[in-house]
């Protein structure tokens, strides 16, 4: 079973559908389309802190409902309240129970930047994502061959959207170009959805030192992160573990917390 290959086939369709239901000259006059964009690359960059995306997200092909019911506006601000650097919101209807209107919601009174999550495929997504309030939008290596992402990546530039490009192999480094602002490792296969978080330190080593690098998925462990973190990983997108909980502000909250203490002990021991 390949379930991207699925997920694909009805993006290309659920695109096509969305261009005649709200053309691009619709989305222009969205009060979000000249906001200017927050910076992901900067807020993962941070001196003392710990990248966290934190993401809110419905439910999952592999994982079924996860918060079908959460108010979107309500974590998002939880989230940052809780030492959040940045948001990613998953805007994929048919198979993660998502909508742009979940990303607009989460934009309402929060200035820090929000990549959108979805399976880009188009320049139409790319109007949208500016139209519904993101900053920074995700560009998946293995849906797109490497020409493709650069056209999507420099068109989002054109817009004033940073690119998040995420891998999931040492062979998909060849889609890396001048216009993607950061680098995601996803632990997930997305062809069956197993979940190694030795993908993320396989294919380190084999990007430039200057890229910032983010790890994803899977990532349940405060411990995990420190260790990725002295590896040379910036930023930690963190989602489903944040969701199953009752409370997922406090939860990334504790979360941080938690980090921060075992980073502190590794500072004694080494002193």
């Amino acid at each position: 079973m390949n379930v991207l290959a699925d997920i694909i086939a009805r993006k290309y369709a659920e695109v096509d559908a969305r261009k005649e239901q709200f053309p691009e000259r619709i989305l222009e006059q969205s009060a979000y389309f000249q906001r200017p964009a927050a910076s992901l690359r900067q807020a993962l960059t941070q001196p003392d802190q710990w990248g966290i995306i934190a993401e809110f997200k419905r439910r999952s092909p592999s994982a079924g409902d996860i918060a079908s019911e959460a108010s979107v506006q309500l974590v998002a601000a939880a989230y940052v309240e809780a030492g959040a650097a940045a948001l990613s919101v998953l805007t994929d209807a048919p198979f993660f129970g998502g909508s742009n209107g979940d990303l607009s919601e989460a934009r309402h009174g929060l200035s820090c930047p929000i990549l959108r999550k979805d399976f880009v495929v188009d320049e139409y997504q790319v109007v949208e994502a500016r139209a519904i309030g993101a900053d920074a939008i995700l560009l998946i290596a293995a849906c797109l061959a490497p020409e493709r992402v650069e056209q999507l990546a420099r068109f989002a530039h054109e817009l004033g959207l940073e690119v998040l490009l995420e891998l999931h192999n040492p062979a998909e480094i060849i889609h890396l170009n001048d216009w993607v602002d950061v680098v995601g490792i996803n632990n997930r296969n997305l062809k069956d959805f197993t979940v190694q978080i030795s993908t993320s330190l396989q294919i380190l080593p084999l990007l430039p030192k200057d890229m910032v690098k983010v790890s994803e998925s899977g990532l349940n462990n405060p411990q995990t992160v420190v260790d990725l973190k002295y590896a040379g990983f910036d930023g930690f997108l963190i989602g489903e573990y944040f969701m199953r909980q009752p409370d997922p502000g406090q939860a990334c909250r504790d979360f941080i917390q938690k980090a921060d203490a075992l980073e502190n002990l590794l500072h004694g021991a080494i002193a």
